[in-house]
């Protein structure tokens, strides 16, 4: 059963550590006095955010606080159950009615209130002290004396006898005032080292919400992302399949109506030829020879005259539908046989056709919801920045292309612009987000791309990127690709077969991979970091013929790289370039 104490805990406001009052709820759930909860949000105006002292859940909007009735009423009910100030409680053992306790003395074993403490006697022995019902805890168990010092050795309470005479005699003892000052005081520090402690788990505490929010965040996003692609899936497999009901429907009509003209022309010819036999089979059955002769002539002629004008209809049906190909003539010519009426295949549906329709479309359908997962966003843009292009580092009018120059260009001087490899970055940086963009890349292997902070040096060994802290690079040499950062390289299984690169950023993730633009498409490594700054996208070129160039986003109806735009390019690049000079090796200029 739960004591005064612990119904006081907790009926106690956390912050003032008193009886509620006015006590109101959070949206958390914690209860606090309203005038306690307003000043400490009153100190947290303008932060941005406001926070429960007890459990660090935050409010983007200082919260309204609803009075909660319920705990003031017991808030209430318990201070008027409490004694007057003064009263401690606990009543006079002499008195008849309820009398309050001024002291309780060790000896008696009693409790006295102030008129019994006039009388009470004044030895030494008799030891008062505040008013408490467990005397029994306030006298030595051994000599039934009051506890008045602490054995140091013993870490225990002891009576005078214990201390003369006792098994404590001899040691180090103090009277119970001191040792309490002294544990106070040690106490005291103990708290003084734990209170940093606690506001470092409070730091902590504090980022781990942090992190759970940006969690719980990251986590709506992806649901919001995954719902989306796969609405946009359904849509356009609702789409696919309308324009193959659509155009299975159309083929349908389009054989339909030549068939049922052609089917009613043989059902004509059908009734022409039972009229006909059963006039020739009448005539068989006639006695007269004269009749059967004269009849014959007639005959011949009427099948001469309508019978030939319907062939020749059927005929010109068969022929409209016949396949093409070398047995054409053939076919037509077995078909003016007149005895040759059967019926040839007239047409079918293009399955083929169709069949071609849906596996083009559900490919495409695929490959979009893959890049779209992949890489996020449409492409991003770039330029070069001029301003940081070394002079041996020819940058197109365009600022898409940056190629390999034998004579230096002599730009302006800029703090910004890379003196010992021929190197630049791009003019926008990404401070957060996820990014993607493209390259097309000479087909000599000398060249590099990748990321690398604004603060990367401009000159110096720590200058090259992939060789230093600040930058991440894809290497093409010799044929082989390779990946560096921070002076480590490491060679990449691959072998190149492709001229496109993707670079693809997730910046909160700290991951940035490479891609080669191969069919299909193949991932060639992906770094993973913690990334402090913003990041630009960095480019270097070895020698003579050596160039890289950014692919404009081809979603935007701008420029389609073919195999012949590829050569034209390479040519382009080719002719810009000095040829009376010696390639300078590439790799470092002083």
């Amino acid at each position: 059963m739960a004591s005064a104490a612990d119904l006081r805990d907790e009926l106690s406001c956390s912050i003032c550590l008193s009886i509620y009052t006015d006590p109101v709820s959070l949206p958390c759930s914690h209860n606090f006095c309203r005038d306690c909860i307003g000043t400490t949000w009153d100190t947290q105006e303008g932060s941005g955010a406001y926070s429960c002292p007890e459990c660090r859940q935050e409010f983007k909007e200082r919260p309204a606080l609803p009075r909660n009735r319920t705990l003031r009423n017991i808030a209430e009910r318990f201070l008027s159950a409490q004694p007057e100030p003064g009263d401690t409680g606990i009543p006079c053992t002499y008195c008849d009615s309820h009398v309050p306790a001024d002291k309780s003395c060790l000896l008696c074993e009693a409790s006295l209130c102030e008129t019994h403490l006039k009388v009470h006697s004044k030895s030494a022995k008799h030891v008062l002290i505040e008013p408490t019902m467990h005397l029994g805890d306030k006298k030595c168990s051994v000599h039934d004396e009051p506890l008045e010092y602490y054995c140091w050795e013993e870490s225990v309470c002891v009576c005078v006898s214990c201390c003369l005479a006792g098994e404590h005699r001899g040691h180090r003892v103090e009277l119970l005032s001191e040792a309490s000052e002294k544990k106070k005081e040690t106490l005291r520090k103990v708290v003084e080292k734990l209170r940093p402690e606690r506001e470092e788990t409070e730091r902590v505490a504090q980022r781990l919400q942090e992190r759970r929010r940006e969690v719980a965040e990251k986590a709506a996003g992806e649901t919001e992302r995954v719902t989306a692609l796969f609405r946009d899936i359904r849509e356009q497999l609702e789409a696919l399949e309308k324009r193959l009901l659509s155009d299975i429907s159309s083929q349908k009509q389009e054989l339909s109506l030549p068939l049922t003209d052609l089917i009613h022309l043989l059902e004509i010819k059908k009734d022409e030829l039972s009229r006909k036999i059963r006039h020739i089979e009448e005539l068989c059955n006639m006695a007269d020879p004269l009749t059967v002769l004269q009849e014959r002539e007639s005959h011949g002629a009427a099948d001469n005259e309508g019978g030939r004008e319907r062939e020749d209809s059927i005929f010109s049906f068969f022929t409209a539908f016949l396949p093409r190909g070398k047995n054409t003539q053939m076919n037509r010519d077995r078909l003016q046989e007149r005895h040759y009426i059967r019926v040839l295949v007239v047409g079918d549906l293009y399955v083929d056709l169709i069949s071609e329709t849906l596996l083009t479309g559900l490919a495409a359908i695929v490959t979009e919801g893959k890049e779209r997962w992949i890489y996020g966003q449409e492409a991003t843009d770039l330029l070069l920045d001029i301003n940081t292009a070394h002079n041996l580092v020819s940058v197109s009018g365009d600022r898409k292309s940056a190629s390999f120059s034998l004579t230096e260009l002599h730009y302006p001087q800029s703090p910004e612009r890379f003196q010992n490899y021929p190197q630049t970055l791009s003019s926008r940086s990404f401070p957060s987000g996820r990014h993607y963009w493209e390259v097309e890349v000479s087909e000599s292997g000398g060249w590099w791309v990748g990321v690398a902070y604004p603060s990367i040096e401009r000159r110096g060994g720590q200058s090259w990127i992939g060789d230093n802290n600040k930058s991440w690079c894809l290497r093409r040499w010799n044929n082989r690709y390779s990946v560096g950062h921070d002076r480590k390289g490491t060679n990449l299984p691959h072998v190149p077969s492709c001229r496109r690169i993707r670079i693809s950023l997730d910046y909160e993730a700290g991951r940035l991979s490479f891609y080669e633009l191969s069919e299909p498409i193949r991932h060639l490594h992906t770094f993973t970091a913690t990334f402090t700054e913003p990041l630009h996208a960095a480019f270097w070129v070895r020698g003579e013929g050596d160039w890289v160039r950014i692919i404009r986003d081809r979603k935007k109806g701008e420029e389609v790289l073919t195999l012949e735009t590829d050569r034209q390019t390479d040519k382009r690049h080719r002719e810009v370039l000095p040829k009376d000079s010696d390639a300078g090796g590439g790799c470092c200029v002083s």
